[in-house]
């Protein structure tokens, strides 16, 4: 097994996803090429990808997308991935890496109810350029989405970093 990377709300084959969230893109193919490659230049096949969300916008299959990259793509749900070929049926997981437990979903949560006991962090997308992370509780809650990631997706390793620069108030 390679590496693990998190990403979310490529929104593949949704042109007006560039209008909504000021993507810098002058084409529907300049911005699914670029995210591909993005993502290419970094993966491998021995890596996986968990993409939080999102993946790609009715039209084009999913899977048709997929076959565009590098390494296997284990889907969470997002609210665009009912209708897009996505076969996933995976709404939100718990994972340990580290020694920290990570609850990751499309959406962010609203408050600490909807965050599982335990949890040392949350990784979701939705919220596109919105923000990077905020806390709820002294939770901190990551937006893994590409719009905030230089379109590219993020590695544990550099996820984990991120959070423990949150915790010591270095961002």
């Amino acid at each position: 097994m390679g590496k693990i990377y998190f990403t979310a709300d490529f929104h593949l084959g949704h042109k007006n996803i560039i209008k909504y969230c000021k993507r810098p893109f002058k084409s529907l193919k300049e911005m699914d090429d670029t995210i591909i490659s993005n993502v290419n230049k970094i993966v491998t096949k021995d890596d996986l990808i968990y993409h939080i969300g999102d993946f790609a916008f009715r039209g084009k299959s999913a899977r048709e997308y997929e076959k565009l990259i590098k390494s296997p793509i284990v889907h969470i749900l997002g609210n665009h991935d009912y209708n897009n070929g996505v076969r996933s049926k995976i709404i939100s997981a718990i994972m340990e890496f580290g020694g920290k437990i990570i609850f990751a979903q499309h959406h962010p949560p609203r408050n600490i109810n909807e965050i599982p006991l335990g949890c040392d962090f949350v990784i979701c997308g939705h919220v596109h350029e919105k923000w990077k992370y905020q806390i709820i509780d002294g939770i901190p809650i990551i937006n893994v989405g590409v719009d905030v990631w230089e379109f590219k997706p993020i590695s544990i390793y550099s996820l984990m970093r991120y959070y423990h620069k949150i915790l010591k108030g270095y961002i």
